[in-house]
């Protein structure tokens, strides 16, 4: 037999039931808000990376644009300095082709990153071969030339590099006689170390045993560099070319600056130093941007 139901009786479980309908609703509607917001706010963050991604793209290539207009101008001028202006057209020539390449895949943020910091490497070995050339941008005064971005990167190396680093900055004076060996003695070996450090021999002899090697039958630079990129899953050889050139560029322009000790003393200006300077700087941050994260740990490194 049914149940009878009063008219309030009946009233209230209507009530009840539309007072749960609308919280289902309200929940539904609250859920909808959160996803729409989350998904807006995801929205505005790519955006706003994409903003300042272009930005960095266009500050990157006009700066590029203007220090090879300024060394195609100077080209005219008789230079002693073949070797370099060589390297530097190497450099862009690497460049130019990495650009290329990387126009046809589609690729994550970290390698756009590289990509970034590939054109504003390009970029300084045109700058700073006007530099040596006498057409330097302003330095900014000692403090600048003495600032550094460096030592969180080589605290992770050695507890003494970031004093040696300091060391060859402080060194850069025009009155210095000695400024150049000190400071190419200094930026080499931090280069080395962190070549050595982050690819021993031993390893890098282990995962590629065919690898190019010196004669004394240790990995080249460029196996090291290879190592790298495989190990972060960027073995292209655009880029792998671009890098061996990049850090073969800092070699060449280490041998220019080291001139000055056999000449005279003080024959670099401050401008001219510090674009020596933000070379070397720039070009240790390339090349710690193409360390994967797992080999930059000390407890990682083979010995």
């Amino acid at each position: 037999m049914a149940r009878r139901v009063s008219p309030s009786q009946l009233r209230s479980q209507l009530r009840q039931a539309q007072a749960k309908r609308k919280q289902a609703i309200d929940r539904y509607n609250q859920a909808v808000r959160t996803y729409n917001q989350k998904v807006r706010s995801a929205v505005n963050q790519y955006n706003a990376k994409v903003r300042a991604h272009n930005s960095r793209v266009r500050a990157n290539r006009s700066r590029l644009r203007q220090e090879l207009d300024k060394l195609a101008r100077a080209a005219s001028r008789p230079t002693r300095r073949t070797t370099l202006r060589t390297s530097v057209e190497t450099v862009h020539r690497t460049y130019v082709r990495l650009e290329s390449a990387a126009e046809t895949r589609q690729y994550g943020d970290h390698y756009n990153q590289i990509l970034d910091l590939s054109e504003r490497e390009a970029a300084n070995s045109a700058s700073v071969m006007n530099a040596i050339l006498g057409n330097p941008e302003p330095s900014g005064g000692d403090e600048n030339v003495r600032s550094t971005t460096l030592d969180p990167i080589l605290t992770l190396i050695s507890a003494d590099l970031p004093d040696r680093w300091h060391g060859a900055l402080f060194s850069l004076n025009p009155n210095n006689p000695d400024a150049a060996r000190h400071f190419c003695t200094s930026a080499r070996e931090i280069l080395t170390r962190i070549l050595d450090s982050c690819a021993p021999n031993r390893t890098v002899l282990a995962e590629m045993p065919d690898c190019d090697k010196v004669r004394e039958g240790t990995p080249t630079r460029r196996s090291k560099i290879r190592f790298f990129l495989h190990h972060g899953n960027m073995a292209e050889k655009p880029l792998e070319d671009f890098v061996e050139e990049d850090m073969k560029n800092v070699l060449q322009l280490f041998r220019e600056f080291n001139d000055g000790t056999h000449g005279t003393a003080g024959r670099f200006s401050l401008d001219q130093l510090s674009a020596i300077k933000t070379r070397v700087e720039d070009a240790v941050e390339f090349l710690w941007s193409i360390i994967p994260n797992d080999l930059r740990d000390p407890a990682n490194r083979g010995a």
